[in-house]
C-alpha cells in the first residue's frame, strides 16, 4: 500500500508544456472469437487447439512518441507471433492513414501461447486469415487513439530485478545477470532477471503511461481459454492497485527462459505476476528522468545464416528411411512428412533469410527491436556492450524467426535449434547465428551513438 501511494506521488508532478517529447497510448480489443485456433503447442491435424472461452480480454496497445517532427509507433500485441508480411501490410496502412513513415512503426508480439499466431507455424497453430484482418484494423484504431491521446511527457526509466519471476529452462544450473562481466561468454547459460520500466509522466490530469520489458515465456496456460497469459494478470493487478496503472508489456530475450521458479515448469501465473508486479512497482518508484530532445532511429536487416548442408542431410535422412523419422527432431511421422514435402523444394541458392532489426534512441536510452527468441546470454551481452547507458532489448518484433540459440544448442541438438526451424518453415540456422546477430545489432546501436 505504501509503495503504491509513493508511486502515485512520484507520478503526480506536472510536466512542462514545452517538453520536446509527446506520448500517447491507445488500446483496442483483439480477443478472438470462440473457435479460433490457438498457437504455441503441437497439435496434429484434426486435433487443433481452438479457443473454448475467454480467460481475459486481449489487446492491441499502441504507443505513439513524437519529438521535433519525428513520430514513432510501438505496438504491443497479445499474440504468439507476427509475420514480416503482416507487419509490412500494417505499417503501410498506418502510414497511409497517419503519414508516419512505415519504417518508424514497430509491431511486437508478447508471444502468449493462449492466442493465435499471425505467422505461419507448422502444426503449432495455423494462421487464421479472417482474424488477422480484424487485428490489423484494431491496430490502426489503437494508433489513432494514441495520436489523439498525445500530450507533453517526461520519460523516466526504472530497473529492478525480479525474484522468482523466471528461470533458465534449458539447464539445471545457470548464472544471473548480476554476475555478468566483460569476461562472460556463451559457454555458460545465463538468465536476465532485470525488468525495465519506461514511464511517461504527463501533464496533470492526463494518464501516466508505463511500458515494461521482462524476459519470460508467456506459457502458463495450456487450456482452451484465450488471453494474454501472465502479463494480463500483471496489468489487472496494477490497474486494481492504488496506482491505477495498466502497463503494456514488451517481451525480452526469453529463448531459454520460462516464467516462475521452475515448479511448475510452465509457471504459476499468480506467483509470476505477483513477482513481476512487485518489481514493476519498485522500478517505477526508482525511475530516473531521461531527457529526450529528439528521437533517432537506425533500421536494418539481419541476414540469418542458413545451414544448407544440414538441410541436405535432413532431406537425405528422410528420403532414405521415413520410418526412422518419427520422433525427436522429427516430432512425429505426419509432421516429418509434411515438412519434407515443403523443405525438398527449398531454393538452395537462398543461403540467408533477411529479417528486420531496429534500434531506437530516446536520450541516453536505446531500445533494440528484433524478431528472434534470443537466448539470455546475448540479451545480456547487448546490454553490456551497447554504447548507451541503458539498452532495452525487445524480441518478437516485425517478424518471427524462432529461436536464436547458442552453439551449444546445436551441439546438443536441442529443440530450439533442430525442431523449431521445421515449425517455422526455415532451414536450420548455422551454429554461430546468435553471435552474428549480436554483432549486427551492436552495429546499429553504434550508428545511433555516433
Amino acid at each position: 500500500m505504501q509503495t503504491a501511494l509513493l508511486i502515485l506521488a512520484l507520478l503526480s508532478g506536472t510536466t512542462p508544456q514545452d517538453s520536446s517529447l509527446k506520448a500517447g497510448e491507445g488500446v483496442t480489443d483483439i480477443t478472438p472469437p470462440v473457435g479460433t485456433e490457438l498457437a504455441g503447442f503441437h497439435r496434429a491435424p484434426g486435433q487443433e487447439r481452438r479457443s473454448t472461452g475467454v480467460r481475459q480480454a486481449s489487446s492491441a496497445r499502441a504507443l505513439v512518441l513524437s519529438a521535433k517532427g519525428t513520430d514513432v509507433v510501438i505496438v504491443s500485441l497479445d499474440l504468439c507471433g507476427v509475420s514480416q508480411e503482416f507487419t509490412r501490410e500494417v505499417q503501410a496502412e498506418v502510414s497511409r492513414k497517419t503519414s508516419i513513415p512505415a519504417r518508424n512503426i514497430r509491431i511486437a508480439a508478447t508471444h502468449t501461447h493462449s492466442m493465435p499466431t499471425l505467422r505461419y507455424f507448422r502444426q503449432w497453430g495455423r494462421l487464421p486469415r479472417e482474424y488477422a484482418e480484424t487485428v490489423s484494423a484494431r491496430i490502426l484504431e489503437a494508433v489513432e487513439l494514441a495520436r489523439k491521446d498525445q500530450a507533453p511527457a517526461e520519460l523516466r526509466l526504472g530497473k529492478e530485478r525480479v525474484s522468482g519471476g523466471n528461470f533458465n529452462r534449458t539447464t539445471k544450473s545457470w548464472k544471473t545477470g548480476d554476475l555478468f562481466t566483460k569476461e562472460s561468454t556463451d559457454n555458460e547459460r545465463w538468465l536476465d532477471t532485470t525488468l525495465h520500466a519506461l514511464v511517461f509522466v504527463r501533464d496533470s490530469g492526463r494518464r501516466n503511461l508505463v511500458w515494461y520489458q521482462f524476459s519470460a515465456h508467456t506459457v502458463c496456460y495450456k487450456d482452451g481459454n484465450s488471453g494474454p497469459d501472465w502479463p494480463g494478470r500483471v496489468a489487472e493487478k496494477m490497474k486494481q492497485g492504488d496506482e491505477k496503472i495498466s502497463p503494456s508489456f514488451l517481451q525480452g530475450h526469453c529463448g531459454d527462459v520460462n516464467p516462475g521458479s521452475g515448479d511448475p515448469w510452465l509457471g504459476d501465473p499468480e506467483k509470476v505476476s505477483d513477482a513481476v508486479v512487485a518489481a514493476l512497482r519498485q522500478a517505477i518508484k526508482a525511475a530516473r528522468r531521461i531527457p529526450v530532445e529528439e528521437i533517432r532511429q537506425a533500421t536494418g536487416e539481419f541476414a540469418v545464416p542458413l545451414d544448407l548442408e544440414k538441410l541436405k542431410e535432413q532431406l537425405e535422412q528422410y528420403r532414405s528411411d521415413p520410418s526412422k523419422c518419427t520422433k525427436g527432431e522429427w516430432v512425429d511421422a505426419g509432421f516429418a512428412k509434411e515438412w519434407y514435402e515443403v523443405a525438398s523444394k527449398w531454393d538452395l541458392a537462398k543461403t540467408t533469410y533477411a529479417t528486420p532489426v531496429t534500434a531506437l534512441r530516446l536520450g541516453d536510452l536505446a531500445v533494440l527491436f528484433h524478431s528472434g527468441e534470443l537466448y539470455s546470454y546475448y540479451g545480456l551481452a547487448l546490454r553490456r556492450d551497447s554504447p548507451f547507458a541503458d539498452t532495452v532489448v525487445v524480441g518478437y518484433t516485425d517478424d518471427l524467426i524462432g529461436y536464436v540459440p547458442d552453439p551449444k544448442a546445436y551441439e546438443a541438438k536441442e529443440y530450439a535449434a533442430m525442431v523449431v526451424p521445421k515449425i517455422m518453415d526455415l532451414p536450420t540456422f548455422k551454429p554461430d547465428v546468435a553471435r552474428l546477430f549480436t554483432a549486427r545489432a551492436l552495429e546499429l546501436l553504434k550508428q545511433l551513438k555516433d
